[in-house]
């Protein structure tokens, strides 16, 4: 199984990137990177092996090859969905075994999508799922990120007491992170933008120093 080229490395804060639900071709990676985008965020299934229209090995070359940063982010299932220890192993170990597909090389960011949970759901029941989520993926030698949706459930400092030392603030309100803060910041884009639709992304560092941990093939 083939490694991607490139190096891990921490996301310099003010860099401008996008998230997309969308096969990114290597010309339209090129624009984005033209445009003075400087990393991408594309999906990983819930389930093994990746789906038709989630990253694949070929379109992550592609990415690295039209000059943009790439991190791996896992779908979340529907929303109104009840989160578990148990469940959260499962997709962690999913997530690992994508990213390795893919050829991620160890130590780089793969992002949790936590968003949408069912109204009424404990706490404890998220918190459980993210710390399980985030055993499977770090056993597997990468770095554990936390997307922040709309309806999370979890309170700012139960959020900073999780596992993860890496955050995403959604676009949605989300309850600001005491102690630590965000690493990306999320915007919503009105339209497409080179033909498809993103989210915009800005990468900071946090206040305890954390960074965004990408796979790039260009010095940043």
């Amino acid at each position: 199984m083939a490694t991607l080229p490139g190096i891990v490395q921490p996301a310099p804060s003010g860099a401008y990137g996008f998230d997309a639900d969308t096969v990114i071709s290597l010309d339209v990676a090129q624009q984005f990177s033209g445009q003075g985008y400087q990393f991408c965020l594309r999906y990983l299934s819930l389930g093994s092996p990746q789906a038709t229209g989630d990253l694949s090995p070929a379109e992550a070359l592609d990415i690295l090859n039209g000059g943009l940063a790439l991190m791996p982010v896992q779908h979340v299932a529907n929303q109104g969905w009840e989160p578990s220890a148990s469940l959260g192993q499962t997709f962690g170990s999913d997530a690992a075994c994508n990213a390795t597909a893919i050829g991620f090389p160890q130590g780089v960011n793969v992002w949790c999508d936590l968003e949408g949970v069912a109204g009424g759901t404990p706490a404890q029941a998220v918190i459980d799922y993210c710390n399980a989520w985030f055993d499977a993926v770090a056993n597997a030698g990468y770095v554990p990120g936390l997307y922040v949706g709309a309806k999370a459930i979890l309170s700012g400092l139960q959020l900073y007491n999780l596992k993860f030392q890496h955050y995403w603030q959604s676009e949605s309100r989300v309850p600001a992170l005491p102690h630590r803060g965000y690493q990306m910041v999320q915007s919503a884009m009105d339209g497409q933008v080179n033909g498809i639709y993103i989210d915009q992304d800005v990468t900071q560092t946090d206040s305890k120093g954390g960074q965004a941990v990408w796979l790039t093939t260009a010095a940043q």
